[in-house]
């Protein structure tokens, strides 16, 4: 089918909300890596999903709106898709860089809403690392209103991302998700915060494809 594009609103911001495919029950929902933007088709290895395929453009990327002044956070993007949960119902998430720290994060927040989460490669995925930055001025590109919006560039690639905090949004998924593996990790790079993931006991790891196939 063709890409058909719905607009949601995350206050005054635009959000681009896509569908790349049709289908019957869950819709599989698809989240893009820093400084990428949601597919124009569908992502052969969905194939096997039989619900409707999504994809999301985050704040500053792709077709979604530019805050003015940045201020971009991984937790201001999980109101993102948030919105998307709340106009769609329960879904499962595959998050590529980026995105799968969004999309495990929003698990973690939403439980009953997120039914399992796949977390691959893709841009963004180390962030900055387990440790704040070291203090200093930094001046961010100024940016005409397209998109990727440099700040978001900027700003998502030097989050800290500590594993202890990643583990705090795992218990909470592996808490009160009715599932028995609702996390899985299917990428191949592993920044401190994903190592530390994919060695808990209540995560598992699989190929891309075969995860996805898990949670149908």
């Amino acid at each position: 089918m063709t890409r058909t594009t719905e607009i949601l609103r995350n206050g005054d911001l635009p959000l681009a909300l896509h569908t790349l495919a049709s289908g019957e029950g869950r819709p599989l929902l698809l989240l893009h890596g820093l400084g990428e933007q949601s597919p124009m088709r569908r992502p052969a290895w969905t194939d096997a999903w039989p619900g409707p395929v999504l994809a999301l453009d985050f704040t500053g990327h792709g077709d979604s709106g530019v805050p003015v002044g940045g201020g971009y956070m991984p937790e201001s993007l999980m109101s993102d898709v948030d919105l998307v949960l709340a106009a769609r119902g329960p879904c499962t998430i595959v998050g590529r860089g980026l995105g799968a720290w969004v999309g495990l994060l929003i698990a973690g927040a939403r439980p009953d809403l997120v039914h399992g989460v796949v977390l691959f490669d893709g841009g963004g995925l180390a962030g900055g690392g387990p440790q704040p930055p070291t203090p200093h001025v930094t001046v961010l590109p100024v940016g005409d209103g397209s998109t990727p919006d440099p700040a978001a560039l900027a700003e998502l690639s030097r989050d800290p991302r500590p594993p202890d905090y990643a583990l705090d949004f795992v218990r909470f998924v592996l808490e009160d998700s009715p599932l028995s593996h609702p996390i899985v990790v299917s990428s191949r790079i592993r920044p401190d915060w994903l190592a530390a993931v994919a060695a808990d006991i209540g995560v598992v790891e699989m190929p891309l494809e075969q995860a996805i196939a898990s949670f149908v």
